[in-house]
C-alpha cells in the first residue's frame, strides 16, 4: 500500500528535480491542456519559466485553477509522485521576473557571476499557489 509524503518529504522531492513537471491548465472549451515544464520551488509556491502569450498563459488568465504533477520510479514498487492543485497567475513585472530568474539560476547551481542581470524579452513566470496536495510513495508501503 502506498503511503503519502509528509510536507517535508514533498518539498525534498520537489527540490530533488526528479524530472520535468507536468502542468495542466484548461483551454477555452474546458478541455485539459497538459505540458511538461521546468520548475523550482520557493516556500510552498511553484514557479515555472516560460514564454509569455502561450496557450498555457492564456488558459491561466481565463481560469487560474491548475494541477501540477511530478513522478519518479521505474517500477510499481518504487513509484513516487506528487500532484498539487492550486491557483496560478502569470508574473510579468520586470523586477519580479529578474528576481525569479536569479533565484532559478541560484537553485540550478549557476555561479553568481553568471546570473541574469536583465529580463529576457517575451518571458514570463507562472506562479502556482497550492491549495491541495495528493502524493504517493510505494516504497514507503513496502516492507
Amino acid at each position: 500500500m502506498a503511503l503519502q509524503l509528509t510536507q517535508e518529504e514533498a518539498h525534498e522531492f520537489l527540490d530533488s528535480r526528479p524530472g520535468w513537471m507536468m502542468l495542466t491548465t484548461f483551454d477555452r472549451n474546458g478541455y485539459p491542456h497538459t505540458v511538461p515544464i521546468g520548475y523550482f520551488r520557493l516556500g510552498d509556491e511553484i514557479y515555472m519559466g516560460c514564454r509569455d502569450a502561450t496557450q498555457k498563459t492564456r488558459n491561466i488568465e481565463r481560469n487560474p485553477r491548475v494541477s501540477v504533477l511530478i513522478e519518479s520510479g521505474s517500477t510499481m514498487a518504487d513509484l513516487k509522485g506528487l500532484m498539487l492543485q492550486g491557483d496560478a497567475d502569470v508574473v510579468r513585472d520586470d523586477a519580479e521576473r529578474l528576481r525569479l530568474g536569479r533565484e532559478a539560476a541560484r537553485q540550478r547551481g549557476i555561479p553568481e557571476a553568471e546570473w541574469p542581470t536583465e529580463v529576457r524579452p517575451g518571458s514570463a513566470y507562472i506562479r502556482v499557489r497550492p491549495v491541495r496536495s495528493i502524493s504517493w510513495d510505494n516504497a514507503k508501503g513496502a516492507g
